[in-house]
């Protein structure tokens, strides 16, 4: 088992959740993070901490996209250790439908 990031993140990129990662699998991209699925320890304490809700077990259903994306731009994007502020609209972006299609950005973000 692992853990991702599904696409509530996108737009809000909350960084709770890196701050308590104990083996830092967490990567930033411009408008949100994704986990390295074969660095992930499933320890599961960054689901909690994610304020939009965006972090989920890969054993829910329909995860395997999830772990996929996460993967690919967790192996392009630059590590994130600490904590940041999250993105100016992120109070009204968290729960919209559809982000992914209307928002994602494949650029990396700045890292620690």
């Amino acid at each position: 088992m692992t853990y991702v990031v599904t696409d509530n993140c996108i737009m809000c990129k909350y960084t709770d959740c890196v701050e308590v990662c104990p083996v830092d699998c967490f990567y930033e991209g411009e408008n949100a993070l994704v986990i390295h699925p074969d660095e992930c320890i499933d320890c599961g304490v960054c689901e909690p901490e994610c304020p939009a809700d965006a972090i989920r077990p890969d054993t829910e259903p329909e995860m395997e996209q999830w772990v996929e994306f996460n993967r690919k731009y967790s192996e392009q994007w630059p590590v994130i250790t600490q904590k940041k502020d999250p993105l100016p609209k992120a109070e009204e972006m968290d729960g919209q439908e559809g982000k992914l299609e209307k928002y994602f950005s494949e650029a990396p973000g700045e890292g620690d």
